[in-house]
């Protein structure tokens, strides 16, 4: 059965089949992040073009705005201090620990939501299933 879009995107899928990884490994890890430069099932390019990923600056800056204004708001609301140093260190916190997923994905919403150039095509997510059923069935035929 086809996948969403936002289901892909949330669990790094490629935007094109949703079944490969776009990225090895998991967001918040000790390893570096690694970002495939093709996509392991289908092998389709995700740097479009030479630079193209410069792009996801500018969605990781729309994320970083919106996770400081809403730290910012909580802020306000749960200590009504107007003390700047509440402000700034839990602005520098937020910054910190959302930086991984902020890198990650910014670049998965450039890819899925933002390039016209790679669409999804169910035919590869439907083989993957018809695959997996046919596998079933031999195993039942053997036992």
């Amino acid at each position: 059965m086809p996948t969403s879009k936002f289901h892909a995107m949330i669990h790094s899928k490629c935007p094109k089949c949703h079944v490969g990884n776009v990225f090895e490994g998991k967001v918040y890890s000790l390893r570096k992040q690694q970002m495939n430069e093709v996509c392991p099932h289908c092998g389709v390019k995700y740097e479009v073009e030479p630079g193209y990923f410069y792009a996801a600056m500018y969605v990781s800056y729309a994320l970083s705005v919106a996770e400081i204004v809403s730290v910012s708001v909580a802020i306000a609301i749960l200590t009504g201090s107007e003390s700047p140093w509440f402000y700034l260190a839990g602005l520098a916190i937020t910054i910190l620990i959302f930086a991984p997923f902020n890198f990650r994905y910014a670049r998965l919403i450039l890819l899925h939501f933002l390039t016209p150039k790679i669409s999804y095509d169910p035919r590869y997510e439907l083989a993957l299933e018809i695959g997996e059923k046919d596998q079933e069935a031999r195993a039942n035929k053997k036992n």
